[in-house]
């Protein structure tokens, strides 16, 4: 069969592929597709950028048009990677300079980005269409400019959560004047003023401009003539959405808004004035997503929005939107999909909104769509998470995040061991689970027996002893990625599950009970894995065999230890001697 068609038809059947492992699996039929595909992809996935090098994906696939890459361990958003551990993006964008003249999109993830390597991306790539940088560092508005000076095709540019060297609002200027490609542009991370002339010339001669989302520098009665000039919007992310009052602004934007007819996502809104939040209402049946996680909106205000909103598929908000505000979005919003709900106020010792765990069994009960949840509150019970389970057996992703660790059960002071069960056990599909509140071992026995489709597991102050983490390593068949902090797991239950290891993506623990010279032997025993010891409190080789290590770091790779670590970084090679008694 696989040598019944000609080349040409079989890359064509190919093309229909979408899925990174569909891709990798038609690839494993024999020489002849192998050959076939390595040739006709054009996307690649790297989940990791030490799992392997740029030369290598080079060899493997030498006609690729898109590349994304993500680069530091998550547990990075929260601070917990040090500063200078790696992630660099500039050998691969030399690498990638030599051998891909014809690459037009590049998705870069928590990675470090320097002004040098966007210059490069700039003048290399001849038609680059495509800029992603999604929490990344290093680079400044100098970088940018040259981006927008030289890639006279740009699509794309999005710079969400990254952090910018803000060194001039002059940047957008360097978009040639016969620039008019531009599809989607996000600056929101940006901290000062970007010039807005340059601006709004720039929206102004881009007639396929979809998405525009703005940082908080851009002053609300700026809005209107930025919306006049793109009607064809789908995506607005407004600045600060305040003003002195003047009786001209709010008719302005109600006139602007109302002209925006396929507009489908609304962010943004610092610092909001809700006086001014009427002037959305025209454009919210069509709305299906809406992002309010930085806009502490008083929850009557709130809700006077999402109740119009009748499309909504996705809703981020603060916590001040409140039980009863979700009461009404269970109520209207029949069609939603994902629910955020991040604290206003997470450092304060009281909680300053009426937001517990019954606002999230209300929405689990009328949403009927409900398949993703991050929920940020100060209580929960185990009634409560049994109740979100049977109510919907469909979620895919569930994160609890308790604003105090190891809170229990507020009802019963027990552990949330069987609510949590409950998820795993009703939820058949679950991809992504984050516990919090007090947690026993029991916990990762349920997860362990029930979380047979869980990929990322991440996991806070939780358990009692190694048997907690065996369970996970050896019940969870299709784990890829697993995060740990401050729990008591420790040697015996990584070296038993050593061979677990090399089929999952990473293994990142903190603060836990691993000793350093367990690391040495996880190291001696699995080749295929680079075992990083991340220690700031000194050189690694000078702590004794018992010693707990800060940080572990395991992940899977083709290419052996990295060349770029740092001084507190050490990786548990083949030469690291073992003293284990």
């Amino acid at each position: 069969m696989a040598y019944s068609f000609p080349e040409e038809v079989l890359e064509h059947v190919f093309s229909f592929l979408n899925t990174d492992r569909d891709r990798n699996t038609v690839s494993l039929v024999n020489k002849s597709w192998y050959e076939i595909e390595r040739w006709c992809r054009r996307r690649i996935f790297i989940g990791n950028c030490y799992s392997i090098s740029p030369n290598a994906m080079i060899r493997r696939f030498p006609e690729v048009r898109s590349v994304e890459i993500k680069g530091k361990p998550h547990f990075a958003d929260f601070n917990l990677v040090p500063e200078g551990w790696g992630g660099y993006v500039y050998p691969w964008i030399s690498a990638m300079a030599r051998a891909y003249p014809w690459l037009e999109e590049i998705r870069l993830k928590r990675m470090v980005v320097s002004d040098e390597s966007l210059e490069l991306i700039s003048k290399e790539f001849k038609n680059f269409k495509v800029l992603v940088l999604s929490s990344c560092e290093g680079f400044s508005t100098d970088g940018l400019a040259t981006i927008a000076a030289n890639c006279r095709n740009l699509r794309e540019l999005d710079l969400r959560e990254s952090e910018v060297d803000d060194l001039s609002g002059h940047w957008l200027s360097h978009f040639p004047d016969t620039f008019t490609s531009l599809e989607s542009l996000n600056i929101s991370c940006l901290s000062s003023e970007v010039s807005f002339s340059a601006l709004e010339r720039l929206v102004s001669r881009c007639p396929n401009l979809r998405s525009l989302r703005l940082n908080r520098a851009v002053p609300l009665e700026k809005l209107s003539n930025l919306l006049r000039r793109a009607p064809q919007l789908v995506e607005f992310g407004t600045g600060a959405y305040f003003a002195e009052p003047r009786p001209d602004v709010l008719p302005n934007l109600v006139a602007a808004f109302s002209g925006c007819k396929k507009l489908k996502a609304l962010s943004g809104f610092w610092d909001v004035v809700p006086a001014y939040l009427p002037a959305v209402h025209s454009v919210c049946s069509g709305i299906t997503s809406l992002n309010f996680s930085y806009a502490p909106i008083p929850s009557h205000d709130l809700v006077n929005v999402v109740i119009q909103c009748p499309k909504l598929q996705r809703l981020w908000v603060l916590d001040s939107i409140e039980d009863s505000g979700l009461d009404d979005v269970a109520t209207f919003c029949k069609d939603l999909e994902e629910l955020r709900v991040f604290p206003s106020d997470p450092f304060g010792a009281e909680a300053n909104v009426s937001l517990t765990e019954r606002g999230l069994v209300s929405v689990s009960e009328g949403c009927p769509k409900l398949q993703s949840v991050l929920y940020f509150c100060r209580q929960m019970s185990n009634a409560a998470l049994a109740a979100i389970a049977l109510n919907r057996p469909n979620l895919i992703r569930f994160r609890l995040c308790i604003i105090e660790p190891q809170a229990p059960d507020y009802q019963t002071l027990e552990p949330l061991d069987v609510g949590f069960g409950a998820i795993v056990e009703q939820c058949k599909e679950l991809r992504r689970l984050s516990l919090s509140g007090l947690l026993t071992d029991h916990v990762f026995e349920y997860i362990g027996t029930h979380g047979k489709k869980l990929e990322m597991l991440s996991i806070a102050f939780a358990g009692n002893s190694d048997s907690g983490l065996h369970h996970v390593l050896s019940g969870c068949e299709r784990l890829r990625k697993l995060e740990i902090r401050d729990s008591p797991f420790g040697d015996r239950a990584l070296l038993a599950n050593a061979a677990k290891l090399e089929t999952m993506r990473s293994l990142w623990m903190s603060s836990c009970s691993v000793s350093f010279g367990a690391c040495k032997l996880l190291g001696q025993k699995l080749p295929r894995l680079n075992v990083e010891v991340i220690d700031e409190r000194g050189t690694p080789d000078s702590r004794s065999e018992s010693c707990p290590v800060e940080k572990l770091y395991i992940y899977r790779t083709v290419v052996g230890p990295r060349f770029d670590m740092p001084d507190f970084v050490q990786t548990m090679d083949l030469d690291a001697p073992i003293r284990l008694s």
